[in-house]
């Protein structure tokens, strides 16, 4: 056995090696992992618990054994015995390391909990959703008319509001003759009626008129982040949203990861498949709560997610989505009871709907970008780039739609960089360098004030400055480019070839000094060689996946642009072109989406005919398979130059002077060189 171990935190990403009994806590704090604890490690507050992984994780190169920390111990069991320790987990004061592990920090363990950005959009609907209250009056009983009083009731729904043969469950039938005789003949059903199905179904009932809610739940399920928004089925406003990290992103940040991890760990699926139920349960408690609503009121649940998560979801092995020919389970609609998700947390006879995928790597999230954006009737080319961990693409117009998946990675969600965290308070979000000093301002999630306003130390006391989150590391590396601190290629270079202190000597390279916060108790905030690359990597990705797209439509500009996903609206369209994700273009032409995925689940929950109207679309949506077509490593490479090494942006280049500058990768001071104009 070595003398030291290698600790890996998700999902963070951070790792180091620490000698062998180095508590859990400890390691965090030296790694700079945002782990909550407040009674210096005595085990007292519980704000530090975490959840160790066990088995292979491919991901990260390692398998972490069952005995990869110390013990169960007395300080834990006597906290668990008075207050309670969910199964699995453990206090990181307590936890000692004593082998390769991999720890998942929950999010109420994290100091700075993360801000959902995918939050919901103003949008006008046509509100005809699928369950809904309708007041009936049902005859009497008549002893020379022997009919039971479902019949009645039954009758009375078709004669008063065309809802022919209805059914109805146990549960209704056994609470039906009670509330008929409090309501001396009235009562308010909820009624449901899916666009596919034959009879339309009783989910509750109550005496009199009833004018309590009818809520439904419209979910992004996405690969990093679920985002849920609460809505009135009666008039579609949105009464609260709310999120939280997936928790699958333990068993692996990208969608492969969690794919090899169902691979080689037998049942690693059902265990995936119960913690995002898990955890999908919890997040509706909390969005009731937020909105002070009796989650009993929730009725209609609609879902969008990548293939891998529906699978997931469903508790269907995904192996097949990780090998050639990429095949679903089923690429349809489903119409389900949430009880068969155990989905315990709303109604007990709540319904679920889930939209229809269009491909094996293009899922029901892009169906439902597709449906709030409609690319199929638009008269001018667009482009739709959903950016998360793993990318969904539309190309198209009212005559042809495409669509492809490209495999971003984390490094957009601030993931695998250096000093990257998940969008909190505190995690700068956006740069601005100033060309000629290569001085660095920022802003920070949770105030306003750039930090060379007046003002700004004491706005961010509370918060802290803790780190970068994804829209700020694409700010930073494409303002490292404008100021000629970074080439074309993404080396940076040293301090003598740039002209700046701020730019030191890292190993063979060299990195960025964003920001130093040593001196208030903060972390020292770079940006290093491996962050750039990461970068490179996810844009070019991204880049590639939408000029394949444009090969495949025979064009080679596209009218506009629209970004969607939790980046969104977070994106600055000049700083995602300097650094070459998306396809030269007027600036004016490429706007914002918000959470267009969360949209189109919206548009599906609150009318019944959108759902019907998608699954028409989807498959009139053309498919590319950008992991079969040789075309996209040539454009993947070719991407990897910032903003690009043979395509043209002239657009661009209208607006923005990229320094021509090229640096060596030697890591010398003074050997590279500055191109002449």
């Amino acid at each position: 056995m070595t003398d030291d171990a290698l600790v890996i935190f998700t999902p963070s990403g951070k790792r180091g090696r620490f000698a062998l009994g180095t508590p859990v806590l400890t390691a965090a704090r030296q790694l700079g992992v945002d782990l909550d604890s407040v009674c210096g490690g005595r085990g007292i507050c519980s704000k530090c618990q975490v959840q160790p992984g066990i088995g292979e994780f491919p991901k990260h190169g390692v398998t972490v054994a069952a005995n990869a920390l110390s013990g169960w111990n007395a300080v834990e069991e006597r906290y668990k015995s008075i207050r309670g320790l969910a199964e699995g987990r453990r206090l990181g004061c307590q936890a000692r390391v004593m082998g390769d592990v991999v720890i998942d920090v929950p999010p109420e363990s994290q100091v700075h909990k993360q801000v959902i950005r995918k939050s919901a959009s103003e949008r006008v609907m046509v509100m005809d959703p699928a369950t809904r209250a309708v007041y009936v009056a049902v005859a009497e009983p008549d002893m020379h008319e022997p009919t039971g009083d479902f019949e009645r009731l039954a009758q009375a729904l078709a004669d008063q509001w065309q809802a022919d043969d209805v059914t109805a469950n146990l549960g209704i039938l056994r609470r039906l003759q009670p509330a008929l005789r409090k309501g001396e003949w009235n009562v308010t059903v909820a009624l449901h009626k899916g666009h596919n199905d034959t009879h339309p179904r009783i989910l509750d009932i109550w005496p009199g008129y009833h004018e309590g809610p009818i809520l439904g739940l419209a979910i992004d399920l996405g690969s990093t982040t679920i985002a849920a928004h609460l809505c009135d089925l009666r008039d579609g406003r949105v009464l609260a949203s709310s999120g939280v990290m997936n928790p699958q992103i333990r068993f692996g940040e990208d969608l492969m990861s969690r794919v090899s991890y169902a691979m080689m760990n037998p049942g690693g699926d059902v265990e995936m498949t119960r913690a995002v139920r898990d955890s999908l349960n919890t997040l509706i408690g909390a969005i009731a709560t937020e909105a002070a609503v009796d989650p009993a009121a929730i009725y209609e649940v609609v879902f969008v997610c990548n293939p891998v998560m529906h699978h997931l979801l469903l508790g269907i092995d995904p192996v097949e989505l990780g090998q050639a020919p990429f095949a679903l389970a089923t690429s349809g609609s489903l119409s389900l009871d949430a009880r068969d998700l155990d989905l315990t947390a709303i109604n007990r006879a709540a319904r679920v709907y889930v939209l229809p995928c269009i491909a094996g790597h293009v899922g029901a999230d892009a169906a439902a970008v597709a449906l709030a954006e409609e690319p199929n009737t638009s008269k001018d080319m667009v482009l739709i780039v959903d950016v998360g961990t793993n990318a969904e693409i539309l190309l198209g117009n009212e005559s042809r739609v495409l669509a492809c998946s490209s495999p971003t990675g984390p490094a957009f969600e601030g993931a695998q960089i250096s000093s990257g965290q998940r969008a909190a308070p505190g995690a700068i979000e956006r740069v601005e360098i100033d060309p000629v000093t290569k001085e660095p301002r920022f802003r920070v999630i949770g105030s306003d004030l750039w930090s060379d306003d007046p003002g700004f130390a004491e706005a961010t006391a509370r918060s802290g400055i803790t780190g970068i989150c994804g829209s700020g590391i694409i700010e930073a590396v494409a303002e490292m480019r404008m100021a000629g601190l970074v080439d074309a290629k993404g080396l940076i270079g040293s301090a003598e070839q740039t002209g700046t202190l701020r730019n030191m000597p890292e190993g063979r390279t060299h990195s960025y000094l964003l920001h130093d916060g040593t001196a208030q108790g903060g972390p020292v905030i770079m940006v290093t060689q491996g962050d750039i690359r990461a970068i490179q990597l996810a844009k070019s990705a991204l880049y590639a996946g939408a000029r394949l797209l444009m090969d495949e439509m025979g064009i080679d500009n596209v009218d506009r642009v629209v970004l969607a996903g939790a980046f969104g609206a977070h994106i600055s369209p000049k700083h995602a072109m300097v650094l070459g994700m998306i396809p030269d273009a007027p600036l004016s032409a490429v706007t914002s989406a918000g959470n267009a995925a969360g949209t189109g689940a919206r548009i599906a929950l609150c009318n019944v005919a959108a759902r019907a109207r998608i699954e028409a679309v989807v498959h009139r949506i053309h498919k590319v398979e950008t992991a079969i077509e040789p075309r996209f490593q040539e454009h993947f490479v070719n991407a990897n130059a910032i903003p690009h090494a043979t395509d043209p942006f002239p657009q661009l280049a209208a607006i923005v002077t990229l320094p021509d500058v090229s640096y060596n990768t030697g890591g010398g001071g003074g050997t590279g060189r500055r191109r002449r104009s």
